[in-house]
């Protein structure tokens, strides 16, 4: 017999990402008949007298003991309870409330069975900022993120903490619910399975970062722009016909953005005839590092977008009352492109460093350590040291999780995805990189004053003068940490970009 398949609509996008989560969860606000609709039909199972995983059964190893009708409500509280059990520290707030809309939105498509009040109770925490806290670590990314989905459902039944409104600490839950004027819910069949089967850490942690990433490319490409200017590099690399033989499509956008960075540069001009032949590698070939970094992350973004957009609980309750038991909770796609996400990030900031080291090298007329006056002074010679340092440990951060499994559930969970690490140390590389560029915005400024009166292209030459707004040249050692500080501001507000494409044109 053959069954129509469901569609699923790709409703949420990382590009706008926040946006639409909020407007998914106003959405179902208004109307969750497919929640309703997917309740009844397994209020009609469990009327049938029909033997169904997780709903009338215990879990996992225990999928074999059948529960007794009047033990079901207990047997999902339960649930709850003895799989809170995650450790370290907690996932921010931000990542904890991302956590939350990604839930809702998942349950909303209406294959998860969950009991209406109980969703309504989640919509409830969202609309409220009441925002579940989640300890980072002890999934391993198989059936689903069980211990921290568990701690985020806790406070639906009183258990667990919240976060307070800033951030900065955890309150019991029984406090916050108190407070708000709510009372602990009871969970109803099914709905203790369907709050913590999913990948809803695993995927938030990389919608989080690859979100970031479609503006962090960008950067990328402006800092290479800066450090070309400030070391005289070639823009001949960048010309389209070399981009159009091998066409990839990363490697296009990147030279394209670095030519429009480097629109009217009277440096350019200044030494178009020198005689150099090539530059090295991390001028030269950033079409081909960025690029492919670019390609690897939109391929990540695919993954993340549908994995957003799916039910990945266990078991799926269909249109014609069937349910299925099945491995969409399975981490393994997520895995794999967060890993890969990792060494794309990472990518950027090994090449940038190597951009930052060559501006300190003295070549073409820029001063040693880019200070004329070293020896008492150290010049730009120790933030490099950081940036080599954060480069250093991403290369350890990089090391596969997906490539490791474990055994749990006494076998009966024979294969895991170890997903969840690939997506927690893709946090850790994300701000590495971040700092990485910081550190080549902050050196690269400074190797480009010391080519004045000589304008470099027209978009560098913004980003240059903003930089210089803010941070000012030196010629002396001083504290370099809070200025690497405001520039990392600068990187993570997404000013840059934006100026260049007020002032210019947008960056692809």
């Amino acid at each position: 017999m053959e069954y129509p398949l469901p569609t699923l609509e790709f409703s949420v996008r990382i590009d706008s990402l926040y946006e639409d989560l909020e407007r998914r969860v106003e959405e179902l606000r208004r109307d969750h008949s497919a929640v309703a609709a997917s309740r009844a039909r397994v209020e009609a199972a469990l009327q049938s007298g029909g033997v169904y995983y997780g709903i009338n059964t215990g879990f996992g190893a225990l999928a074999r003991t059948r529960i007794p009708d009047d033990k079901l409500a207990q047997l999902q509280e339960n649930l709850l309870i003895s799989h809170a059990v995650g450790v370290g520290p907690w996932l921010p707030r931000e990542l904890c409330r991302l956590m939350l809309l990604l839930k809702i939105h998942a349950l909303g498509l209406g294959y998860s069975g969950i009991s209406v009040p109980t969703f309504e109770r989640l919509m409830d925490f969202a609309e409220r900022d009441l925002i579940p806290a989640v300890p980072s670590r002890g999934s391993v990314g198989a059936s689903g993120d069980l211990a921290p989905l568990a701690h985020l459902a806790l406070p639906l039944i009183g258990h667990g903490y919240f976060w307070n409104e800033d951030g900065t600490a955890v309150r019991p839950a029984a406090e916050v619910l108190a407070e708000a004027g709510l009372l602990p819910i009871q969970l109803q069949p099914k709905d203790g399975l369907s709050l913590i089967n999913g990948t809803q850490l695993m995927s938030a942690c990389g919608a989080y970062v690859l979100e970031k990433a479609l503006h962090l490319v960008k950067v990328a490409d402006i800092l290479a722009a800066m450090s070309l200017e400030a070391l005289q590099g070639s823009i001949k690399p960048f010309d389209p016909r070399i981009q159009a033989v091998r066409p990839h499509p990363g490697q296009a956008l990147v030279a394209e953005n670095i030519r429009t960075l480097l629109v009217d540069s009277e440096i350019l001009e200044s030494h178009r005839h020198c005689g150099k032949v090539q530059d090295p590698y991390c001028l030269r070939c950033v079409p081909q590092v960025h690029g492919a970094s670019r390609d690897a992350l939109d391929y990540a973004r695919r993954v993340v977008e549908i994995e957003i957009n799916s039910a990945t609980d266990n078991p799926l309750v269909f249109e014609n009352g069937d349910i299925l038991s099945g491995g969409n909770f399975h981490g393994q796609p997520l895995a794999l492109a967060l890993d890969l996400a990792a060494m794309a990030l990472a990518e950027l900031a090994s090449i940038s460093e190597r951009r930052t080291y060559l501006l300190l090298e003295g070549h073409d007329g820029l001063p040693r350590l880019l200070m004329k006056d070293t020896g008492i002074n150290s010049g730009f010679m120790i933030p490099q040291y950081t940036a080599a340092a954060l480069v250093s440990e991403n290369k350890v951060l990089c090391h596969p999780a997906s490539v490791d499994s474990i055994p749990t559930s006494l076998g009966q969970e024979d294969h895991v995805s170890m997903g969840s690490i690939s997506a927690l140390k893709l946090l850790t590389v994300l701000e590495n990189v971040e700092h990485v560029l910081a550190i080549e915005l902050f050196t690269a400024a400074q190797a480009l004053d010391y080519r004045l009166p000589l304008r470099p292209g027209r978009g560098v030459e913004i980003v240059h003068h903003y930089v210089r707004r803010h941070v000012p040249h030196r010629e002396a050692d001083y504290f370099y940490q809070q200025d690497i500080a405001r520039c990392l501001e600068m990187i993570r507000s997404r000013e840059l970009p934006d100026l260049v494409a007020r002032e210019l044109r947008p960056l692809h």
